[in-house]
């Protein structure tokens, strides 16, 4: 392997490396500073890396996760504020408008709808199978329904 070759492979790992830093840490109290000072890289050079990596900002990234964790945590009927703290917001209402801004519902509203969802699909869980599913084996509607 040439030198050059060598370089962008560190520099990758390095990528990788912050990124599952992010994964690991998306509930902490962590930073720009803090995320590129894991991979070696100077805060500046470090975004514009990630941003070519893996299209969009280490910021937009760490929220993405956070809303991703939130919204499991959701559907197990977690309250909003304890969700909001457990993935590392530091207020309930700014998770809940960013929430909103990304899924177009509050996360009380989105909770309230999938516990409702579960709840239905505990009474009749034959239509939690996918109707592509239950054609391919025969199924009908009027068989599940």
């Amino acid at each position: 392997m040439e030198p050059e070759q060598y370089k962008k492979v560190d520099l990758c790992r390095r990528i990788v490396q912050a990124k599952l830093f992010i994964d690991r840490h998306y509930a902490e109290n962590i930073d720009l500073e803090q995320i590129a000072c894991n991979a070696y890289f100077s805060k500046f050079h470090f975004s514009r890396l990630f941003k070519k990596t893996y299209g969009k900002t280490p910021h937009h990234y760490l929220t993405q996760v956070r809303i991703d964790n939130a919204v499991d945590l959701l559907k197990q009927g977690m309250s909003v504020a304890d969700v909001s703290f457990r993935v590392g917001f530091d207020s309930s209402t700014s998770f809940a408008a960013l929430f909103k801004k990304h899924f177009g519902l509050s996360p009380s509203d989105y909770r309230a709808k999938q516990l409702e969802r579960r709840a239905h699909f505990a009474v009749n869980p034959l239509h939690a199978v996918p109707n592509c599913f239950a054609e391919r084996h025969g199924w009908k509607k009027s068989n599940i329904q």
